[in-house]
């Protein structure tokens, strides 16, 4: 079973992670106190859910089993369990950063791998 988690960043966020070596989290990560990340399985739902139609975005694999005690997974939308990082995410746990285009739809296009 993979322990892969996904998080869905704008590019411009994800470059200034890049710059310091460390993601600290978008705007609802800094709000509600922790990181929050999808499974394989709910990633295209949180796409259409939380970003329809926004370009310029990203999809970051993340080792969850590098993460240690920080990463949690807790009841969300629909009673899921979904990852959150209590913690800030460091670079070093990033398998690939790929981008996250839309169709004319609005629908993003999830990368040819992705599991």
């Amino acid at each position: 079973m993979s322990t892969n988690i996904y998080k869905i960043v704008s590019a411009d966020l994800w470059q200034t992670a890049e710059n310091t070596g460390t993601f600290t989290g978008a705007g609802i990560d800094l709000a509600d106190g922790y990181i929050h990340f999808s499974t394989a399985a709910q990633a295209r739902r949180t796409a259409e859910l939380y970003f329809h139609g926004q370009q310029n975005l990203l999809l970051v694999a993340v080792d969850g089993a590098d993460l240690g005690e920080a990463l949690k997974y807790e009841p969300s939308r629909g009673g899921d369990l979904f990852p959150h990082l209590y913690d800030t995410l460091p670079l070093t746990s990033v398998l690939w950063a790929k981008p996250l285009p839309v169709d004319t739809d609005g629908n993003h296009i999830f990368p040819e791998d992705f599991e």
